[in-house]
């Protein structure tokens, strides 16, 4: 009787961090752990998609690619494959954000994710996730199953910034001294 308590108790906190928290994207997520993640961009708008990057997870606990680079502004979508034998998973976030979600993945390993910048794929499956990169720097990803962080299943895309509009003949460049 005390076992059934306790998962109970535990399936209603987990029930009510996903109902308290909408996703990721939109702030908090079970307790509030992940900070504004506008900072990372948001969820991307398929109609604007300008590329497709394909992203393969496997049981070596690697992502290749491990470094992508993408323009600030740009909407891709990654194409997300579990090569391996067991589950895996992509999220996108901050590197402290990554840290401390995935502290509460050891809590609950099952926890599965269906938020716009996380994506959960179980063996041999493929996933998608279309996300917009609005600020240039760097937007980590890493699998949050227990073990695999810790074992470096992680990697970052580099978001170069907008190049400044050209001036035109108003530039420093074109004056004639």
């Amino acid at each position: 009787m005390i076992r059934t308590s306790i998962k109970l108790s535990l399936l209603a906190a987990v029930v009510t961090a996903f109902i308290s928290s909408t996703a990721f994207a939109s702030g908090a997520h079970s307790g509030g752990h992940h900070a504004d993640s506008s900072v990372i961009g948001q969820a991307g708008n398929a109609a604007k998609v300008t590329r497709t990057i394909q992203v393969d997870m496997s049981d070596n606990m690697r992502f290749t690619p491990a470094s992508i680079k993408v323009k600030q502004g740009e909407t891709i979508k990654l194409v997300v494959k579990n090569s391996g034998k067991i589950k895996h998973e992509m999220v996108l976030g901050t590197e402290q954000d990554l840290k401390d979600h995935y502290e509460l993945m050891k809590k609950n390993p099952e926890m599965e994710h269906e938020d716009p910048n996380m994506v959960t794929v179980q063996a041999g499956k493929t996933a998608e996730m279309i996300w917009q990169f609005t600020k240039a720097g760097t937007v980590h990803f890493a699998c949050l199953q227990p073990g695999h962080y810790d074992a470096g299943m992680k990697g970052a895309l580099l978001v170069s910034a907008k190049a400044k509009a050209d001036k035109g003949t108003n530039s420093h460049s074109a004056h004639q001294h």
